[in-house]
């Protein structure tokens, strides 16, 4: 009788023991991360959460009921804002917890929990989607002299914070400056110009990068990261470039998604009118258009290569095929630039150098700038300066090049800034 009452003691104890656990639960923080097409909020929370969320209209409202709460209906100080987002409030009794989200405008949501993740841990997230359009770039005619779109996108970002170095720094914190820097360097040369994939401080999934990339007509996507190991030793920079075997699946994949067709194919697809029917037709066209994208990934990912290798340690000296997701565009080469190790002591100092990060970015640069003035889209300005270039032959002078060209010899000399009228056999010429 006393082992009964003793077990039954025992089990009361844990059942009082559990229940004060699960009822442990608290909101510990409330963060907002903005985007341009969509906001995160995080609710950071003690122990997993047990949560029940639905709608509401006129006036549009998220509501989410969380079971297992302590300490009140009052949440923690709410950081960051959103335009859409007019309010966070809550409410409560005994251990639950009503939150509601007024919003300015009908949006689909997303509310899932996250698991730990340091420097997190547990997290419930609500994702609102703006439903307004995409301001994409409408297609255009092909045109004369157009700039070379290079699409950067400086990886992670807003929640997710990427590697963190052995002091505490986020990847995150690395990418965007390095990205921000090469920007300003493109943007400054003529016949080049840059789009930003990420602005800010913001989380955007790996799949919207490339469409955001797209959007802007983007020649170019270069992914910038700081890689991370589990021990400090390994070190130094390496770039990545799509496998094979994703770039396959991704082409079959693509081929099922029948109402993006005219967008993946491009003006074929007005020629392409059933591409359901002609399956075999839009697989060639893709197929081209992959290969076209994974040669000149490889041939700009040797130069970024040839340049780092200035003035950083290479952990990879060629070009490394990976499937990574933010690489997968069959109509955009796209290259994934480790700039180096984060989680290597000395690496992570340097990689938070302004200096450092000035040195990456013009390296990345000068990098760019030789592959399309070696291999320009043929409508670009690019190609139209590489047009008017002549390589001399025996015989020639700069006097009867001028007359050839219907310009000055002051020109010629100006802009091939010539100390004299002597020109040698193979020299090649900028013509004005």
């Amino acid at each position: 009788m006393k082992n009964n009452n003793y077990i039954i003691k025992s089990c009361l104890l844990l059942l009082v023991l559990l229940s004060s656990v699960a009822a442990a639960n608290q909101v510990q923080g409330v963060r907002v991360w903005p985007s341009p097409d969509n906001t995160r909020i995080v609710f950071d929370m003690a122990a997993a959460p047990v949560h029940k969320s639905f709608t509401l209209n006129k006036p549009e409202r998220l509501v989410i009921d969380l079971s297992n709460i302590k300490g009140g209906s009052t949440l923690p100080q709410i950081s960051g804002e959103s335009a859409l987002i007019k309010a966070i409030r809550s409410s409560g009794d005994a251990n639950k917890m009503r939150i509601v989200l007024d919003l300015n405008k009908a949006t689909k949501t997303s509310v899932f929990a996250l698991p730990p993740t340091p420097p997190y841990g547990h997290r419930l997230v609500v994702d609102l989607f703006d439903d307004s359009p995409v301001e994409n770039i409408p297609p255009v005619a092909i045109r004369a002299a157009r700039d070379i779109v290079i699409a950067i996108d400086a990886g992670h970002g807003g929640e997710d914070p990427g590697s963190i170095g052995p002091s505490g720094f986020y990847e995150k914190n690395i990418t965007l400056p390095v990205a921000t820097q090469l920007a300003r360097l493109i943007n400054a040369q003529p016949g080049m110009k840059a789009m930003m994939v990420r602005t800010n401080d913001y989380y955007i999934h790996v799949n919207k990068r490339t469409e955001i990339a797209r959007g802007q007509q983007a020649d170019l996507l270069v992914s910038i990261h700081a890689d991370a190991f589990t021990s400090p030793q390994p070190r130094g920079a390496s770039v990545w470039v799509l496998s094979m075997r994703r770039a396959t699946t991704e082409v079959g994949r693509m081929l099922e998604q029948t109402e993006r067709h005219s967008e993946l194919l491009g003006g074929v697809a007005e020629i392409i009118k059933d591409s359901v029917n002609e399956r075999y037709l839009a697989q060639t066209v893709l197929d081209l258009s992959m290969n076209h994208s994974m040669i000149t990934a490889h041939q700009v990912a040797s130069e970024v290569l040839l340049e780092l290798d200035r003035i950083a340690f290479l952990h990879k000296k060629e070009p490394q095929a990976a499937s990574l997701g933010v690489l997968k565009a069959p109509d955009i080469p796209s290259i994934l630039v480790e700039i180096g190790f984060i989680s290597n002591p000395q690496e992570e100092k340097l990689l938070k150098s302004a200096s450092h990060q000035s040195k990456l970015a013009q390296s990345l640069f000068t990098a760019l700038k030789r592959h399309f003035e070696k291999s320009p889209p043929a409508d670009s300005l690019f190609a139209q300066q590489r047009s008017r270039e002549h390589r001399v032959s025996a015989g020639e002078s700069l006097s009867l090049l001028a007359q050839r060209y219907n310009v000055s010899i002051d020109d010629l000399r100006h802009i091939n800034k010539l100390s004299s009228d002597s020109i040698n056999v193979g020299q090649t010429l900028r013509i004005p």
